[in-house]
C-alpha cells in the first residue's frame, strides 16, 4: 500500500509539473497566404516568425515562458481571414503576427479587437487598418509596416519630377491594397503637377492582359504605375513584349520577390518598386539574415518585418510586465524604440510606425536592387 501511494503520489506530482511546463508557454500565430497564389509572402511571414520564435527561445523565452508558434493560411482572401480569425481567438491566442493583404486585415481586425487580441501586420498598408481601429477606439490594432499614403508621398512627386511630359498611367487591381496605393500615388503625382492619361482597375486573376496592353500601346504610354501584385505585373509586362511595346513599370512593394521575375523574365527589366529602407542591409539584421540563409532562404520581402513582429511581441510582454494585450499595446505606444531586425522601430498612437524610410528599387537579371535617387 505504501509503495502504490508513493507511485501515484509521484505520477500525480508528474502531472501536474507537466502542467505546469505546458502554462509555462505562450502561444503566438503568423497569418497569411500559406497557400494560392500569394504563397511566397505567407512564406516570407512563416519564415521570418519562425526565425524569431528560435532565436527568442534560445535565449530563454519571454519572461522565462517559451514562445510556441500556430501557422495559419488566409489565403489572402477576406471571408477566410474573418473564419481564421475567429478561430485563433477561440484558441485563446492573444498575439497575432499578420495578415499580409489589407484586404484580409482588415476584415479580421474587427474579430481580434473584439475579442481584446493583440493584431500587429508586417505588410499591410492601407490606412484604413489603424485608421479606422483609432476611430472606434481599438487600441490593441497596430502593424509594423508603412502606409499606403506613407509612400504614395514619398513616390508620388518622385514620378513627376523625373517623368515630367511622359505619358503616365495608373492602374490599380481593385483590391484594398492594390486600389489604396495607387490613389495615394495618383493623388500625391497630382499635387506635384504630372496627370495620368488613364486610371484604370484591371480585373486580378485574369491570364489575358492583351487587350490593356493594346490600350496602353494606342496611348503610347511611356511609365505605368500598378498597384498590384506580382502574378499580374508578370503577365502583363510578357504580353507587352510579345507586342514589342516597352514602357516604365513602376510598383509598391508587392514584388519584392523572386516570384516576379520568375513570372516576367527579361520583360522585368528594369522595373523600379518603393519598398522600405532595406533591412537585410542593416547590423540589427546581420545575424538573423545568416541564420535564415544557413536554412536555406533568402529573407527578402516582408520575411524580417515578421520577424520583428514577434520581437515587438516579446519586448512589450517583457515592458508591460504582463501577456495582457491591450497593457502590452500601450507599452509599445509609449514612444520608447522597440529593438528589431529592422532597426529601432516607435508607435505612434494609432500603432502605426514613425518615420519610415524607403528605397526606389530596381530589378536586372533576376536580381534587384536599390537606386541613387
Amino acid at each position: 500500500m505504501h509503495l502504490k501511494r508513493t507511485i501515484g503520489a509521484a505520477l500525480v506530482g508528474l502531472s501536474l509539473s507537466a502542467g505546469a511546463a505546458f502554462a509555462q508557454e505562450i502561444t503566438f500565430a503568423v497569418v497569411g497566404p500559406m497557400t494560392g497564389q500569394l504563397a511566397n509572402i505567407g512564406d516570407q511571414f512563416r519564415q521570418g516568425a519562425e526565425a524569431a520564435v528560435k532565436a527568442i527561445n534560445e535565449k530563454g523565452g519571454v519572461m522565462g515562458r517559451q514562445i510556441k508558434l500556430s501557422v495559419e493560411d488566409d489565403v489572402c482572401d477576406p471571408k477566410q481571414a474573418v473564419s481564421v480569425a475567429n478561430r485563433i481567438v477561440a484558441n485563446g491566442i492573444n498575439f497575432i503576427d499578420g495578415h499580409a493583404c489589407s484586404g484580409s486585415s482588415i476584415p479580421a481586425s474587427a474579430v481580434y479587437a473584439e475579442s481584446g487580441a493583440l493584431m500587429m501586420s508586417p505588410a499591410s498598408s492601407n490606412p484604413v487598418l489603424t485608421d479606422d481601429a483609432a476611430a472606434k477606439g481599438w487600441p490593441t490594432i497596430m502593424r509594423l509596416y508603412t502606409r499606403d499614403d506613407a509612400q504614395g508621398a514619398f513616390i508620388g512627386p518622385w514620378i513627376a519630377k523625373k517623368y515630367a511630359g511622359k505619358n503616365v498611367v495608373v492602374l490599380h487591381d481593385k483590391s484594398a491594397y492594390g486600389q489604396g496605393v495607387a490613389d495615394a500615388v495618383r493623388s500625391t503625382m497630382g499635387a506635384a503637377g504630372l496627370k495620368e492619361i488613364l486610371y484604370e482597375g484591371i480585373n486580378a486573376g485574369e491570364k489575358d492582359y492583351s487587350a490593356l496592353v493594346t490600350k496602353l500601346k494606342e496611348l503610347k504610354a511611356d511609365v505605368v504605375y500598378f498597384g498590384g501584385y506580382h502574378p499580374e505585373a508578370g503577365l502583363i509586362l510578357r504580353q507587352s513584349a510579345e507586342q514589342n511595346f516597352k514602357f516604365q513599370l513602376i510598383m509598391p512593394d508587392s514584388i519584392a520577390s523572386p516570384e516576379f521575375w520568375q513570372i516576367a523574365g527579361p520583360a522585368g527589366e528594369g522595373t523600379m518598386f518603393v519598398f522600405p529602407s532595406d533591412p537585410q542591409s542593416k547590423p540589427e539584421a546581420k545575424e538573423a539574415v545568416e541564420k535564415i540563409k544557413a536554412g536555406g532562404f533568402v529573407p527578402e520581402g516582408f520575411t524580417l518585418f515578421s520577424y520583428a513582429v514577434i520581437q515587438a511581441f516579446a519586448q512589450g510582454i517583457e515592458r508591460a510586465g504582463s501577456d495582457d494585450p491591450a497593457k502590452v499595446a500601450a507599452a509599445l505606444k509609449n514612444g520608447e524604440p522597440i529593438d528589431t531586425v529592422v532597426g529601432k522601430v516607435t508607435f505612434d498612437e494609432k500603432g502605426d510606425l514613425k518615420n519610415a524610410s524607403y528605397d526606389i528599387n530596381q530589378w536586372s537579371n533576376g536580381k534587384y536592387a536599390p537606386i541613387p535617387q
